[in-house]
């Protein structure tokens, strides 16, 4: 085998770099008194590590190429091939709490190789489907109305069987008690309960029965608000993906697909963080991502966090100026402040003269804006951004009322000074040298890590089952990206290279 397979290929670079690892985590997974596998855990990590770089995802799929391909044997290191049961457990069970350190561990080598230097960190996300039935989806508000209709069916059946039956009503009369009462009265008439067909079922019976399916319906609307968990949707077949656009969609239907929100931060061309999420939105993504980061690389933090306009947000700008870590990230209206038609708008916020010592804007009339009162906003992780009202002096028999605002009243509006003065800051970094030089950088990095995983390894549709599966198994895909990419720059001779130059047209 040593003969056959190439100084230079892939899996020698594989293995060289996984033996570098430590595995204890992984073989706390093990106990010492049980069956001894053919194969050691650390090369059944290898060779799943291995079928990821090849574009082989499924248990049956690597245990073929464990009998048929050299460089499976050669990983395998003369053990028996192992079965695809054995291969599945391992990677569903056997890795749950050692994927991740393993990846950072990975990460931390490529430190150590001076591949990357914790200066630059790359963000973006992207959708990926989820192992679930598409038509199997639960909406909230759905589930909502209808917990209230059973809700409001219930207390009309109790009052009814109540009537009928003559029970004591009281205050603390709920459904179970109800249907202790209607049993003991079943039993101390002698009431024979039916089943089947050509049964006549008593009244007691069916209002019984009635009542137990109502409070069968509620119990499962309960079960699903839990299951929500801030969320608008969730699959029946995998209740931790939720339902989303996905970028396949050319047609531009609005098909609605189960899917997660996957977010790598990326470095060098390097993965060097991932995070699974079932938010739609990335602007709740970046701090989980940076958090779960921080904490398994021991304090390593990147000097600049590089991010498109999805990401923006008060409470991305305030996390990362706690952790002192520049921030380029494109606001939300970058693109059109650049048109003709957005600058020559007397009656956006930033075209008005504003009064510091004052704090008032003056408007296209000459009329002033003033402060009027405060509010706070909460974001849905519980994030406050403290808001200034503002409102003009008179807007009554204005000429611009028409192009300036749709109140029937004076023109109000909400400003989070905090916010601005952050959009400020990031607007100068991405339009400094530095900041176009990044931005050209993270569409070339973050972007085409996305499509190399897309197109090259086709992997569009997670194999797995639950947000913790699903992570394990794009933790192997980054493990195998990044062995792959260090492969490939060490075959072209880059190693080290960190940014791409900007190109002059």
């Amino acid at each position: 085998m040593e003969m056959l397979i190439p100084g230079d290929d892939s899996v020698r670079l594989l293995s060289e770099i996984m033996d570098q690892l430590d595995y204890t985590k992984l073989y706390k997974a093990y106990c010492r008194r049980g069956r001894k596998s053919a194969a050691a855990p650390r090369n059944l990590f290898k060779i799943l590590v291995y079928g990821y770089m090849n574009n082989l995802y499924t248990s049956r799929a690597i245990e073929q190429a464990c009998r048929r391909d050299i460089n499976f044997m050669w990983l395998l290191e003369g053990a028996a091939a192992p079965d695809h049961n054995t291969i599945a457990r391992f990677r569903k069970e056997r890795i749950a709490e050692a994927a991740e350190d393993l990846f950072y561990q990975l990460v931390e080598r490529l430190n150590e190789r001076k591949e990357i230097d914790f200066t630059n960190l790359f963000v973006d996300g992207t959708k990926i489907e989820a192992n679930a039935n598409k038509y199997s989806f639960v909406w909230r508000k759905a589930v909502d109305k209808q917990a209230g209709k059973v809700q409001e069916k219930l207390e009309q059946l109790i009052q009814s069987i109540l009537k009928k039956h003559g029970l004591k009503a009281s205050e603390s009369a709920t459904p179970t008690a109800i249907i202790e009462q209607l049993l003991k009265k079943q039993k101390a008439e002698n009431i024979t309960l039916v089943h089947g067909s050509g049964k006549r079922k008593s009244q007691l019976q069916k209002d019984l029965e009635a009542l137990q399916e109502v409070i069968e319906r509620q119990q499962k609307y309960a079960a699903y608000a839990k299951i929500f968990q801030g969320r608008n949707s969730f699959s029946k077949t995998d209740r931790d993906a939720t339902f989303m656009h996905m970028k396949e969609d050319h047609m531009r239907n609005s098909q609605l697909k189960p899917g997660y929100n996957v977010q790598i931060a990326v470095e060098a061309e390097y993965i060097a963080g991932i995070d699974i999420s079932s938010e739609r939105s990335d602007s709740l993504t970046l701090i989980p991502l940076l958090q779960s980061m921080n904490g398994f690389l021991k304090g390593k933090k990147h000097k600049n966090i590089i991010a498109d306009a999805g990401y923006e947000s008060e409470e991305n700008y305030s996390y990362l100026e706690k952790e002192t870590q520049n921030c380029y990230i494109k606001p939300s209206n970058y693109e059109k402040s650049k048109s003709r038609k957005y600058r020559k708008n007397p009656f956006r916020l930033g075209a008005m003269e504003y009064n510091h010592e004052k704090d008032e804007y003056t408007c296209q009339n000459g009329k002033k804006i003033k402060a009027i009162g405060f509010a706070k906003r909460k974001s849905k992780s519980g994030y406050e951004s403290a808001l200034t009202i503002y409102e003009c002096e008179d807007c009554k028999d204005c000429p611009h009322k028409s192009a300036c605002t749709k109140a029937a009243g004076n023109r109000q509006f909400r400003v989070s000074k905090k916010f601005q003065q952050q959009r400020a800051l990031s607007l100068e970094n991405i339009t400094s040298h530095t900041g176009i030089l990044l931005r050209v950088n993270r569409s070339i990095q973050v972007e085409g890590a996305f499509g190399v995983l897309k197109e090259n390894h086709g992997f569009r549709r997670f194999l797995l089952r639950g947000q913790q599966n699903v992570r394990i198994e794009f933790l192997l895909l980054a493990i195998g990206y990044n062995v792959n990419k260090l492969h490939s720059k060490t075959q072209h001779q880059r190693c080290g290279h960190m940014l791409h130059e900007k190109e002059a047209a």
